[in-house]
């Protein structure tokens, strides 16, 4: 859960993806006493702290009040969304909720890494088709898309399903990774999986599971 820095401290992700001024306050505070002198926000949203003393850590986050978040491994990813029609004019679809109903998922061991993002509109700020799962927020619901990725093999994610509510994007997104991880190779990033057995014939067995 953490990244070796050259001098032998280490980076970690800091579960902080929505917060308050106090909140955020009681972190900076608990940063500052704790020797941490670099702050950057990945493109999760999640904090990243870098020049952290491993045998501080868990001291570190009971003085700032927040847990690591899953960010390296072959895990479910920290969730990525936007603000959705909760603060944002364009926003269609409530992203919050969402993003804290998945929340539940993150941190599960899987076959490969596994990233999801949400996003309230179509703009797509958050880049849902080029995620492992995607949900894209339109007026009739959510439009899910799989086996997108970016980095090295980028791939535009397949269109899974469109206009689902939010309870059924949740549903669908139990039952993608349910398959996945009982079936996909170690090593195999979702993309990779579809590929192997065909969209047409992935999209089938979802649909069954229903």
């Amino acid at each position: 859960m953490a990244i070796r820095q050259r001098d032998g401290s280490y980076a970690v992700v800091l579960d902080v993806a929505v917060t308050t001024p106090k909140d955020l306050k009681r972190i900076a505070e608990a940063l500052e006493k704790h020797g941490v002198k670099l702050i950057k926000f990945s493109e999760s949203q999640r904090m990243v702290v870098v020049g952290v003393d491993p045998e501080r850590l868990e001291e570190l986050c009971r003085d700032a009040g927040v847990g690591i978040a899953s960010a390296v491994g072959s895990v479910v990813r920290s969730v990525k969304f936007c603000p959705g029609k909760t603060l944002c004019t364009l926003g269609l679809q409530d992203t919050i909720s969402l993003a804290e109903k998945l929340k539940e998922l993150e941190g599960r061991k899987l076959p490969s890494k596994m990233k999801i993002a949400i996003s309230g509109c179509p703009n797509s700020c958050t880049e849902p088709a080029l995620r492992d799962i995607g949900l894209m927020g339109t007026k009739d619901g959510f439009t899910v898309f799989v086996g997108g990725s970016a980095g090295r093999k980028p791939r535009i994610g397949w269109k899974l399903a469109e206009n689902v509510s939010p309870d059924e994007a949740l549903s669908l997104v139990e039952k993608i990774i349910e398959f996945y991880e009982k079936n996909a190779k170690k090593g195999q990033r979702l993309g990779d999986f579809i590929e192997s057995i065909g969209f047409d014939e992935f999209k089938k067995i979802i649909r069954q599971q229903q």
